[in-house]
């Protein structure tokens, strides 16, 4: 096992000029070499097929288990709140990202010797989940959220190692002319993963959708195509028996014989990971990201769909939706890219910032007359096609804003990586953002239920029914929760406000980054300080 580069070799040193001294010597850009995919068309299905892998758990968990246990109408904001840490680890792969580059078994490969280990355990999590999922999550009565919480947090911390092994493994996997390939990989299968994790086990467990959809086409039983208990059970043996193949028919280039090897320690790695957070700007940019989504943590679009839920959209219906803003997801980088990858990159982030804080409020609007746009004077719902299309557009328009926030920012990030050190340096930058992103949707779900005051209509003394237990009692008492204040219209406020106050504070801070040198953004040891970053050549 390799924990860390044995020093019985010569030693290569990265030449890091400290601050006060001349810029080093640029050596002159080599042309690309031209793509070539002879040899390597089944290493891309094996990139894209490891990325579905990956996508699936993070579908099941965002999308599909809370649209589920939302329709069963026993679950609250607050407890939506807590499944939603089950996200965290995928946003806190910096933390041991260092251990699965400096840790591995040379005879079985540098990658391998931990996509094989942490696949293996994904597929035994989702059998396991298959064999109890029923009793955590039971067609009556309330769910087992901190069972839930506990087995999808582990499964998510699976799949976040895992994309840290694929995204090291590609660069040697594929060409040096064929790298470029891997982010394609990387989009489509993701993408892919994320759809069979959440609109197959939504829909296909649904019976009004397979009996409204389907029924032509195959038998359908009642409960719908499959059930979730089947869905965990799949994908755990295709888990297992595609990491089964790849451990035994796809050998790993030796890491060793890789022109100009070089592996910084585990001590490095975090030491440099320092080193980068002391720059000034760096520490600016850090504090923004982290804050930049408080503003639009009521106006995700998934938190829209559980309003919707609740006023009585068809949850089969919006996933139908959802499936079809893939479409716009995959689209508006491309369309958007002409503007993103020029030299001022966070302008358009800036530009669109505004527009996204307004266009929340279409949803407000939207959700609102909801109610009395699809249902009946006899209470029946009957949504018109015309309801689909409205929300169509706005989810269509909220999505694309959001891409072109999201893809601008990346390309900021590309722009001030110090290339010698451009995998630590994006991860850090991308794992603020995502971190940013994650703990706003927690707290916009925790403080829903805070911000919302309703009352009994049968007892004057319930002026609360804000939990399950309030609400049950209610119901005994022959009365209705009726809803004084809702707490979503009171956050888009809030959220908006405090959204436009984040502009005014960053907007001239991150535009003027733009024009800075680069040299702000490099990382430099002093010659007084810490010795200078040595790598050496990775032994057994």
């Amino acid at each position: 096992m390799v924990r860390a580069p044995k020093n019985d070799g010569v030693p290569v040193k990265l030449d890091v000029t400290s601050a006060d001294s001349s810029s080093p010597p640029v050596s002159p850009p080599r042309p690309p070499a031209k793509p070539d995919l002879k040899g390597d068309r089944l290493n891309l299905l094996l990139l894209i097929l490891l990325y579905t892998i990956q996508g699936v758990p993070f579908g099941f968990t965002v999308t599909a288990l809370p649209i589920i246990m939302q329709s069963k109408k026993v679950v609250s904001y607050e407890d939506q709140a807590l499944f939603s840490l089950v996200l965290w680890p995928t946003n806190m792969k910096l933390f041991w990202a260092p251990l699965v580059d400096s840790i591995y078994v040379q005879c079985i490969g540098r990658r391998k010797s931990w996509l094989i280990p942490v696949q293996y355990l994904m597929g035994a999590i989702l059998l396991f989940s298959a064999s109890y999922i029923n009793d955590w999550l039971p067609e009556a009565g309330k769910p087992n959220l901190m069972v839930l919480t506990f087995v999808f947090f582990g499964l998510n911390f699976l799949a976040a190692t895992q994309n840290i092994v694929i995204d090291g493994w590609a660069l040697t996997m594929l060409k040096k002319s064929n790298v470029g390939y891997s982010s394609a990989c990387s989009s489509s299968g993701f993408a892919i993963g994320i759809m069979l994790g959440s609109v197959v086990p939504v829909l296909l467990t649904s019976e009004d959708f397979c009996s409204k959809y389907l029924s032509r086409i195959i038998t359908t039983s009642p409960g719908g195509v499959t059930t979730l208990e089947r869905y965990l059970f799949v994908w755990g043996i295709l888990c297992i028996a595609i990491t089964s193949l790849i451990g035994i028919f796809k050998k790993e280039k030796d890491n060793r014989l890789e022109e100009n090897h070089i592996q910084l320690t585990i001590v490095q790695n975090y030491k440099l990971v320092w080193d980068i957070l002391k720059l000034p700007s760096i520490r600016v940019l850090i504090i923004a990201l982290i804050t930049m989504k408080v503003g639009f943590s009521a106006m995700r679009s998934s938190l829209a769909y559980l309003k919707l839920v609740d006023v009585g959209v068809p949850k089969d219906d919006i996933m139908v939706l959802t499936s079809a803003m893939f479409a716009v997801k995959i689209l508006t980088p491309i369309v958007v890219s002409k503007y993103t990858s020029g030299t001022k990159p966070m302008s358009v982030c800036m530009n669109v910032i505004p527009i996204r804080l307004l266009w929340g409020f279409a949803y407000v609007l939207l959700i609102y007359i909801t109610p009395f746009l699809i249902k009946r004077d006899d209470g029946t719902i009957n949504i018109p096609m015309y309801y689909y299309l409205i929300l169509g557009l706005i989810t269509a328009i909220n999505e694309a804003l959001l891409y072109i926030m999201s893809v601008a920012a990346a390309a900021f990030f590309f722009r001030i990586s110090d290339s010698r050190f451009g995998g630590t340096y994006m991860t850090l930058l991308n794992t603020a953002s995502n971190l940013g992103m994650v703990w706003s949707a927690s707290f916009g779900l925790k403080v829903m239920d805070f911000l919302t005051f309703s009352k009994c209509s049968s007892d004057p003394q319930n002026n609360n029914c804000s939990t399950v237990d309030l609400k049950s009692m209610c119901g005994k008492n022959g009365g209705d929760c009726v809803t004084v204040v809702d707490g979503y219209y009171v956050e888009i406020v809030l959220s908006a406000v405090i959204g436009f106050a984040w502009y005014f504070v960053f907007k001239n801070k991150l535009i003027k980054f733009q024009t800075e040198s680069s040299s702000r953004w490099l990382v430099y040891s002093s010659k007084s300080g810490t010795d200078n970053v040595k790598a050496s050549s990775s032994v057994d």
